[in-house]
């Protein structure tokens, strides 16, 4: 089970590399075989992540990180060891301890801060000495201690985290120790399922695509060889964003997800590429300036300096409400975080790159849009805003903003996509819709409400994705995307018309189908929140109402009455690679429709989301 993390990550990188010096034909088998190999690598992640092999962070730092620092500092001897430790964590609690006595205001309860800090400091003293005890007559002991603490100070806040002990398959190494630059990846129960969502879809985007083009004359045929190249590198930095736990490491590889996305729609996109590409990456590039001012502030703000987020996490939490990390603070990183993660929801009004994009974009890219990409702003509330700033992200304030924005998306992105012709541009709105359903679980700030909004993140990607293949595969043989055009295909091509169903219903949301539930939580939770006004959650079930309504008249225009002309009596049902794309995506919409604890418990969403909740300090799942 070692180093699998990292196999899922690089192995598309290395199929990259290789691919650069191989002719087109070979390339394309080069980066299919490894699109394979890291979907391969990443089961083991999930069929694993409840075995007992596979070591929490907290017990991966005692067994491996903090031995190792011992060995370097020489602090060899058990008994050194332990005061070692025992003064690192006094000093850490008489830290905590004043600042929470200093920012007190009630009188009461100055009181019996200011006696905890008594005793810390009192603590910290009889620590020392019984340091200065182990130690003696070592003149270099102090030197090597304060180096030791140093080293391994922001590892350890990190292993008292509260996702300490959800986090799986832990790999790390120091990368720039002058910056305290860690490469520390991990999975849990939010991370894992959308591993496998990317490592997935990316190896069905290449299957599907493996007769780009071949339609047309040779020499309109763009570079194949660069299409699958790109391909790989995005499948890296969207499976990094997803396990690395070095804020630093995070936005390496969000900001290498922005480079194939811009030349996979400025290259192999439609007539209005370059203007839906620059849109893209400006949109996408202000989010990340954003989300970089962010991280650096949080980097200067805590002594040390770390970019570890867990430590961030932990040290927020012991911290919140003092000076050190006051509410004010809080704001203004969590309204930093807001923009570098709206964008990419996205989150109205910062939605407008969406359409275009998807629209002008290649069929594979649109899978990988919908699917993965837009999951990344949800990612990063769950990892980053909510966890980090959760006095600001649990005032009315934020509550009644997240809320409303999700209502707006809701309601919106549905009507919109009712007004859409284009067949594409309806499923790209209606994408806009269902992330809404992810901001008002997040708004709702309970259980249901937030397990809800990950589950969505997940289910969302499958159908989308879905939708997004069955556009391809009918635009394929049309060459339009009207849908005033289509109409009596069903008949023609009966297992494109059942396969399509499934998908389309369950981005509707019928029972059964893995829309359904996620919604259905999503609802339950913010109906449940004692926050969030109860009147937007009943706006918001107009979203259901708008959903059927473009889905059924979709349906309806598409597949259903006379075939409206007469090339469409020649289409070719689904070949092989196509069945191969749209399949496994049909089987998973039933699979957690009906078994949704496989997601919820079997990959430990809901241990996830308990931790959430523990450090929002609202009530979890019982367990």
């Amino acid at each position: 089970m070692e180093h699998l993390i990292s196999a899922v990550i690089f192995l598309p990188l290395l199929g990259a590399l290789f691919a650069l010096f191989a002719s087109e034909r070979l390339a394309k088998w080069i980066c299919t075989a490894f699109a394979v190999a890291a979907f391969a690598a990443s089961i083991p992640l999930a069929t694993g992540y409840r075995s007992e092999n596979a070591i929490s962070l907290n017990t991966y730092y005692e067994k491996s990180i903090l031995p190792k620092a011992f060995e370097d500092h020489r602090i060899t001897d058990l008994v050194q060891q332990k005061r070692a430790r025992e003064l690192l964590k006094a000093e850490k609690d008489e830290a905590a301890a004043q600042a929470r006595a200093k920012a007190a205001k009630d009188p009461i309860k100055l009181v019996a801060l200011r006696e905890e800090a008594t005793k810390t400091s009192d603590r910290l003293r009889r620590a020392r000495d019984d340091f200065r005890t182990a130690f003696a007559p070592d003149e270099t002991a102090e030197d090597r201690y304060r180096a030791f603490a140093r080293e391994i100070g922001d590892l350890e806040d990190a292993a008292q985290s509260t996702f300490a002990p959800g986090m799986k398959f832990v790999e790390h190494a120091v990368w720039i120790p002058t910056f305290r630059i860690h490469y520390l990846v991990a999975l849990d129960g939010l991370s894992l399922p959308l591993v496998l969502l990317t490592t997935l879809l990316t190896l069905l985007c290449l299957v599907y695509s493996w007769n780009f083009d071949h339609d047309k004359p040779v020499e309109e045929r763009r570079p194949l060889k660069a299409f699958y190249i790109l391909f790989l590198l995005l499948e890296t930095g969207l499976v990094g964003v997803f396990c690395a736990l070095d804020f630093f490491l995070f936005y390496v590889f969000w900001e290498l997800v922005l480079l194939p996305s811009y030349f996979l729609i400025g290259i192999w996109g439609g007539e209005n590429r370059n203007y839906a590409a620059i849109k893209f990456f400006i949109y996408t590039l202000v989010g990340s300036v954003a989300m970089l001012i962010a991280m650096l502030a949080l980097y200067f703000h805590f002594e040390p300096h770390t970019f570890n987020v867990l430590a961030i996490i932990h040290l927020a939490n012991l911290y919140g409400g003092t000076e050190l990390f006051s509410n004010n603070f809080q704001f203004a990183i969590f309204f930093l975080l807001f923009l570098g993660f709206a964008v990419k929801v996205p989150v109205f009004p910062f939605h407008t790159w969406l359409p275009d994009a998807h629209v002008q974009a290649p069929t594979a890219f649109s899978v990988m849009l919908a699917g993965v990409m837009l999951k990344m702003g949800g990612y990063g509330f769950f990892r980053f805003s909510f966890p980090m700033c959760h006095n600001a992200a649990i005032s009315h304030t934020m509550i009644w903003a997240l809320g409303l924005l999700g209502v707006i998306n809701i309601v919106y992105g549905a009507l919109v996509a009712m007004g859409q012709s284009d067949f594409k541009s309806l499923v790209a709105y209606s994408s806009v819709s269902h992330m809404g359903y992810v901001l008002l679980g997040m708004a709702a700030v309970t259980a249901a409400g937030l397990d809800g909004a990950a589950l969505q993140m997940v289910n969302h990607g499958i159908s989308s994705a879905g939708m997004f293949f069955v556009v391809g595969m009918i635009y394929d043989r049309a060459h339009h995307r009207d849908l005033n055009r289509f109409g009596g295909i069903a008949l023609q091509m009966p297992r494109y018309f059942g396969y399509s169903l499934v998908i389309f219903f369950a981005s509707l949301g019928l029972p059964g189908l893995n829309g359904f539930i996620s919604e259905a939580l999503v609802f339950l939770g913010a109906w449940q929140s004692t926050m969030l006004p109860r009147w937007m959650t009943i706006v918001s079930t107009l979203g259901i109402l708008f959903g059927a309504a473009y889905i059924l008249w979709t349906i309806r225009r598409v597949f259903l009455g006379p075939l409206t002309v007469e090339k469409y009596k020649h289409f070719p049902d689904l070949e092989a690679r196509e069945l191969f794309a749209i399949v496994p995506l049909a089987v998973l919409c039933v699979v957690i429709g009906v078994m949704p604890n496989l997601v919820l418990d079997g990959l430990g969403m809901n241990e996830a989301i308990n931790a959430i909740t523990s450090t929002l300090g609202v009530p979890g799942f019982s367990q």
